[in-house]
């Protein structure tokens, strides 16, 4: 159908919570079971280098709803709110005649995890509203709605949730554009809060287990893969419940996650790292009605890109203080231009993460970051693909070093990043009230 008769797309954005690139079957993983992701993979737009350019909660959804960078929003760390003068996506799709929902995992109303969040603009435009603050107890997951009253999701709470958003699917007005949000809490940890029939399909002893993790996590690794899978089977209610509205044609799917998981990898675990396992996110876009054949794409791409892309994808203007690039033409397969790095960054560690801050940058085949030391790690990623051969300081690889460097300088510049200490950013932005962890304060 030519644009200009074309109606206005729906949104469906569906993301997990620390669900790595690796741990899905699209890309390659022999052991994770995810039939309905790897359909919709095969249908839609696969981006290989998509990252997480904060990789820890708070930052990447407020990087995803403002469409723009940490020291832009000020959200660098867990359990702070978003800014009401922040623009997201709720409020640009409302102002456009979207309806609006939010369905699961907020965590960006501040420190008060099982607070409730009123109507009004610390919702930021979604209008639709069935969302707990923060909480991974997945079996007893408290959310609200409009009235100060807690609920508990029925059940395991992804599924009870991706439910309510087959039901709101469903009683939407054809004749009117929607934009849902669908956030799930797993597959973070705890991975053994998930249903039996899951944990079942995964014998720890039988899992493969990367070269780059030297302290396998067997148990953790298949509870992790049991909420994949418990996950993957609730996606497929969604796409069903699309399908039988009979607007799948003019509906735009995104599926993806805030930021990948260590599980033992380099001897860490969970996120806050510049390491693939940490910073490399799955992103499938799907959109029938306008998509270029399914493929495949390696151009970099980050959390505040998802905003302009969409925006672009369904004609409506991109407000002037988004950061992010608008990327459309990757799914349209247009012309276009798009950068060739992505800015990866933890300005302030915080929690599991005791290690130094640092920037770095993701191209389609390197990773490279540096601490206020100096450089720390460079990989050939095509070569390389489990990161364990650091370059860095290897005189075959200083024209490289100097080259990713010279990127990363770039993204420094663009984003108005001196970068300094830890402590410097805390300050500027009142971010002072931490524990003996850095940890913004909170009350689970």
């Amino acid at each position: 159908m030519p644009q200009e008769t074309r109606p206005q797309p729906n949104i469906v954005l569906v993301f997990a919570d620390q669900l790595r690139s690796s741990a899905v079957g699209y890309n390659g993983n022999p052991d994770v079971r995810t039939p309905v992701m790897n359909h919709l993979a095969a249908d839609g737009v696969v981006f290989t280098s998509a990252v997480a350019g904060c990789p820890v909660c708070t930052p990447y959804r407020a990087c995803l709803l403002t469409g723009r960078y940490p020291l832009s929003h000020g959200l660098f760390m867990n359990d702070v709110r978003l800014p009401e003068s922040e623009r997201t996506f709720g409020e640009i799709y409302s102002a456009a005649d979207y309806d609006t929902a939010y369905i699961g995992k907020w965590h960006l109303d501040g420190n008060q995890r099982l607070a409730y969040t009123p109507p009004g603009p610390r919702r930021h435009g979604f209008g639709f509203w069935a969302v707990g603050n923060c909480t991974h107890d997945y079996f007893h997951s408290l959310y609200y709605c409009d009235t100060p009253e807690p609920l508990y999701w029925e059940g395991y709470d992804a599924h009870a949730q991706a439910r309510l958003a087959c039901d709101y699917i469903r009683s939407r007005d054809p004749q009117r554009p929607y934009c849902l949000f669908l956030s799930w809490g797993p597959p973070h940890n705890p991975f053994e809060w998930v249903p039996q029939n899951y944990l079942d399909m995964y014998a720890p002893d039988a899992l493969h287990i990367p070269p780059n993790t030297p302290k396998p996590v067997r148990r953790d690794l298949a509870g992790y893969y049991a909420h994949i899978t418990a996950l993957d089977e609730a996606l497929g209610w969604v796409l069903e419940a699309i399908r039988a509205s009979g607007q799948e044609e003019n509906t735009i799917v995104v599926f993806t996650s805030d930021h990948g998981e260590m599980l033992g990898a380099q001897g860490y675990n969970r996120k806050q790292l510049p390491w693939d396992d940490s910073v490399l996110v799955p992103l499938i876009v799907r959109y029938p009605a306008a998509q270029r054949p399914a493929c495949r794409v390696d151009v970099p791409i980050n959390a505040p890109d998802l905003l302009p892309t969409l925006l672009s994808l369904c004609r409506l203007t991109i407000p002037a203080e988004v950061e992010g690039t608008d990327l459309a033409h990757l799914v349209t397969g247009t012309e276009g231009t798009a950068p060739d790095s992505a800015l990866i960054e933890v300005i302030a560690p915080f929690s599991e993460y005791t290690g130094p801050e640092w920037r770095g940058v993701r191209t389609n085949r390197y990773t490279y970051a540096r601490t206020l030391e100096g450089p720390w790690i460079l990989y050939d990623n095509l070569i390389d693909p489990y990161q364990v051969h650091n370059l860095v300081g290897d005189p075959a690889y200083n024209a490289l070093q100097a080259e990713m460097e010279a990127k990363l300088q770039g993204w420094l510049e663009r984003t108005n990043d001196t970068f300094e200490p830890a402590a410097t950013y805390r300050e500027r932005f009142g971010h002072v009230d931490i524990d003996e962890r850095n940890a913004i304060r909170y009350t689970p």
